[in-house]
């Protein structure tokens, strides 16, 4: 097998107070496989000390043009061993510098002299945001090639709200991430594969996440405990392989995967009625949430007043999704998920043949739900295929490997 190669990137950080944002954004790029080189402005090292970057980078962090850094051109050979620069937080002050090619310090200088591409997360107030001055030089980057990460609206550190706020970490980890088309070291090709798929440019996948929402009244409901990382996860396995992805999701606070069209639902019945809408433009289709089977047949719309022992609900099936997305006429590719609580492989295989699907993930529910890490056994007519315990991205970058190979040689069914 031939391995994939790690990308690189510098990690610039400017003198802002979403400079704290950037320890869990190198955090999250190296779990995906990302080797980050920090560099800090002066003013940066105000808001976060070297030190902490160095121990999560697990690099020297660089600050000082003087400093003496291996041949002194340290400007010139960070930016030749990476794939991008990024920049986040990048204050006005900075933008400006990069706008009009203003070198003095070690990061301004590295930037000058990269051979490679920029990315800036722009954060600032928003009248700074909004200055006429700011937009030429943000429209200038543009101009330049330059790839502009948000800003995004919300609540800023001086108490106004409004533009100009950083996107969070994990928004910018995921837009890095498709950037830079990632994919870790460590994701092999299942024993038959033949190799590792590089791109879906073009293929439409469709996903559900995240769990639904019944409700019993105006104030409660029946769902689960499903937190929708592993769907989120699947979406951005297939962002990075260039497909075009259309999320459905349900109630979830997960950042939503930049790149990809959103489509948020409560119920079963809002999250079939939104894919029935979509799907028969989709190449490929993966059922990932956890649909409730069942919902309330009459919800009350005002709240149930205690005043019984006992409280006796009817609850009706809801749409099978799946089931009904494999059934068309003309189905897409379709994957299907099982989270099961005992005797995984026999329900699962069951599960499968019964849906009439090429793929179907599985996974023990009680070692998945709401953790970062996942051990999934994929099921095909081949047979069956372990993916080793590890985080959720790690664990859907192999399963879209997989459905991809499946997918381009027409094992539909």
């Amino acid at each position: 097998m031939k391995h994939i190669q790690a990308k690189r990137i510098v990690l610039g950080l400017t003198g802002g107070i979403a400079a704290y944002k950037a320890a869990e954004l190198t955090r999250l790029l190296l779990k995906q496989g990302v080797e980050v080189q920090v560099a800090m402005t002066g003013a940066a090292c105000h808001f976060m000390t070297p030190a902490t970057m160095q121990a999560l980078s697990g690099r020297p962090v660089l600050v000082n043009q003087w400093d003496a850094v291996g041949n002194g051109m340290a400007h010139i050979d960070t930016s030749r061993n990476a794939d991008a620069i990024v920049i986040a937080p990048a204050t006005a002050d900075f933008i400006a510098k990069l706008a009009h090619g203003l070198a003095d310090d070690l990061l301004s200088t590295l930037c000058l002299a990269r051979d490679c591409p920029l990315l800036v997360a722009p954060a600032m107030n928003k009248q700074m945001w909004a200055n006429a001055a700011t937009q030429r030089n943000v429209a200038q980057l543009k101009a330049d090639g330059v790839q502009i990460l948000g800003p995004a609206s919300g609540m800023q550190a001086c108490g106004e709200e409004g533009m100009g706020r950083m996107l969070e970490a994990g928004e910018l980890a995921a837009g890095i991430a498709l950037f830079l088309n990632t994919l870790p070291l460590s994701l092999a090709p299942l024993p038959e594969s033949g190799g590792v798929v590089r791109g879906m440019d073009g293929v439409k996948i469709l996903i559900t996440a995240g769990p639904t929402y019944e409700a019993i009244d105006a104030v409660r409901g029946i769902t689960n405990r499903s937190s929708g990382k592993m769907g989120y996860a699947v979406a951005q396995a297939a962002l990075e392989i260039g497909a075009q992805v259309t999320l459905v999701s349900g109630p979830t606070a997960l950042d939503k995967p930049l790149g990809a069209r959103v489509i948020d639902v409560t119920s079963a019945a809002e999250m079939f009625e939104a894919v029935r809408q979509r799907v028969t433009d989709a190449d490929i289709f993966i059922g990932v949430a956890a649909v409730a089977d069942y919902r309330v047949a009459q919800p009350s719309v005002q709240k149930i007043k205690k005043n019984a022992d006992t409280l006796t609900l009817e609850l009706i099936p809801n749409p099978d999704i799946l089931a009904y997305v494999a059934n068309l006429p003309e189905p897409p590719f379709c994957v299907g998920f099982a989270a099961e609580s005992e005797n995984l492989r026999e329900h699962a295989a069951t599960k499968r043949k019964a849906k009439n699907i090429p793929l179907l993930a599985a996974n023990l529910a009680q070692q998945a739900i709401g953790s970062d890490e996942n051990e999934l056994v994929l099921f095909d007519d081949a047979g069956e295929h372990v993916l080793p315990h590890s985080d959720k991205l790690t664990q859907a970058r192999a399963l879209l490997q997989h459905a991809a190979k499946l997918f381009r040689t027409g094992h539909k069914s």
